[in-house]
């Protein structure tokens, strides 16, 4: 008979997972699947990289209360029945007029509540709760088209660093958890999400420069060319996010969205990265991000470049809608 629950003690917290033995993930290729105390076995073997991702931002969670066969709920409110130690912080959206308190890791035992309540993927603001409208990372999202192939995708991310490199700028690359990679940069937060997104732009077209046609930054998705990557300078707008480093995805590989070294981008593969591989490595190397905090990168030259290309003609795309929060 499945078990009820299942207490977890995580930094002298007590965690009551239910449903323990529910399944998450589908068995793959004749292998093992997940269920959800694996998953919360997972988040406590990656513990400190998890919180480092985390910690004092807004997080949406994505939740899938049946495990992946059900519906996927993208939830900004945090869950009801919260312990008083979970903590939050609060939003406001003015298009919409309302406010959210969206869950704030302070903590391990905040990722395993999470869990608990069956959120799998974390979502992080680039922003932290000391002042949500200044944010302190810029996000490269290299984000392939269907039709571009990963040696593309590494490709790319050989020119970023490139580019980074010239900049004086410290890039943390990570996987996505899906066919992408993303790299992080650590920014002092002094401007607002309109000119980070202006000088993640900037940054993407001089990508897409010297890419020889094998990058866009076409706004409309329907003006992309599907072998193409896109380098998505959205994710740094306002109430964009995507999977932390950590980040478990919700797909049926279990794949982990995993902090990387620049010299791992030419031999790793998305899928060398799950649940069930994740914690040995994490054992042996620790977190690649921990130390993101020492590199701030004034974004100055960025904003230059900006001003050049607009200077030059280059329109600037309007600003993403704001999305609804959600009631729950």
């Amino acid at each position: 008979m499945p078990s009820p629950f299942t207490e977890v003690e995580v930094d002298g917290r007590v965690v009551k997972v239910t449903n323990p033995d529910r399944a998450y993930f589908p068995p793959i290729d004749g292998g093992r699947g997940a269920t959800k105390l694996d998953l919360v076995d997972y988040y406590l073997a990656v513990g400190d990289g998890i919180v480092n991702a985390l910690f004092e931002r807004p997080c949406m969670l994505h939740r899938f209360p049946k495990g992946l066969a059900g519906d996927k709920v993208h939830q900004k409110r945090l869950p009801a029945g919260a312990p008083d130690w979970v903590e939050t912080v609060e939003l406001f959206f003015p298009r919409w007029k309302r406010t959210a308190d969206e869950l704030c890791v302070t903590e391990l035992g905040s990722v395993i509540w999470a869990v608990q309540m069956s959120t799998v993927e974390f979502h992080p603001w680039n922003s932290r709760r000391a002042d949500t409208e200044k944010p302190d990372e810029w996000r490269i999202d290299l984000d392939p088209g269907p039709d571009c192939d990963w040696a593309t995708v590494r490709r790319v991310a050989h020119l970023a660093h490139e580019v980074l490199d010239e900049l004086g700028a410290t890039g943390f690359p990570k996987t996505s958890g899906g066919s992408g990679l993303h790299v992080y940069v650590r920014i002092p937060p002094d401007h607002g999400f309109q000119d980070v997104r202006r000088g993640a732009l900037a940054f993407a077209r001089e990508v897409e420069r010297r890419a020889g046609g094998e990058v866009t930054t076409a706004w409309w998705r329907k003006d992309r060319d599907p072998a193409q990557l896109f380098v998505d300078y959205n994710q740094n707008a306002r109430d964009h996010t995507i999977a932390a480093a950590y980040s478990v995805r919700g797909v049926p590989e279990a794949r982990v969205s995993a902090p990387i070294r620049w010299d791992e981008v030419d031999d790793c593969e998305p899928d060398d990265f799950t649940i069930f591989t994740m914690p040995a490595r994490f054992a042996q190397i620790g977190d690649l991000h921990a130390d993101i905090d020492a590199h701030p990168f004034d974004i100055g030259p960025l904003l230059e470049w900006a001003d050049r290309d607009e200077a030059e003609g280059a329109a600037a795309p309007p600003e993403p809608d704001e999305a609804q929060p959600d009631a729950t």
